[in-house]
C-alpha cells in the first residue's frame, strides 16, 4: 500500500492548532469528516478514545499513532497532523509529539490497517524524515516528503 496516496492536502492539517490529545484528535478527525472519508464523527471518536484509554499511542521520538476500527469504513483513511508547539500525548518516551499520523480502518479486514501501520513504523524510521514532515510549511510540502521517501525505497 502506498502511504502517499492515502494522503491527500485535505487530510493533511499544518499546523494543527490542539494542544493536547483529544484535540489533536477530534481535529484530524474534523479533517476525515469534511474530507467526506468518515460515516460518523461520534462513533469515529468513541473508538479513538478508548483505543487511547487503553494505551497511549504516543509511540516516542515525537510521533504519535491513534488508531480505531470502525465498521462503517471500506478500507484505510489516514489523516496526518504536524503540531509546531508539541502536543502531550503520554508518549512510551515521555516526550512532547510534533507528528500524528491517524489511521482508521474497517472492522473485518486486519490486514490494510496493519500494512499502514507498518508502513508508517518503516517511513520514520528513514533518516531525515521525520525532520523533513515536521518542517513542512504546507500539506504538500508534507505529502512531497513522504512521496520522495517512497520513491527512492
Amino acid at each position: 500500500m502506498d502511504l502517499a496516496e492515502l494522503m491527500t492536502p485535505v487530510t493533511v492539517k499544518v499546523p494543527l492548532e490542539g494542544f493536547d490529545k483529544e484535540e489533536a484528535i477530534a481535529e484530524l478527525v474534523e479533517v476525515l469528516v469534511r474530507a467526506g472519508r468518515v460515516p460518523d464523527r461520534q462513533a469515529v471518536l468513541d473508538g479513538l478514545y478508548a483505543r487511547e484509554a487503553k494505551g497511549s499511542t504516543g509511540i516516542g521520538r515525537g510521533v504519535a499513532i491513534p488508531h480505531a476500527k470502525h465498521p462503517d469504513l471500506s478500507g484505510v483513511v489516514v489523516a496526518v497532523g504536524v503540531s509546531r508547539e508539541g502536543i502531550e500525548f503520554d508518549a512510551a518516551d515521555g516526550e512532547l509529539v510534533y507528528l500524528v499520523f491517524l489511521v482508521l480502518a474497517e472492522t473485518d479486514n486486519p490486514g490494510p490497517n496493519v500494512e499502514v501501520l507498518a508502513d508508517i513504523g518503516n517511513l520514520m524510521q528513514v533518516p531525515g524524515v521525520y525532520e523533513e514532515m515536521i518542517s513542512a510549511s504546507s500539506a504538500e510540502d508534507l505529502i512531497q516528503a513522504v512521496e520522495k521517501v517512497q520513491v527512492e525505497q
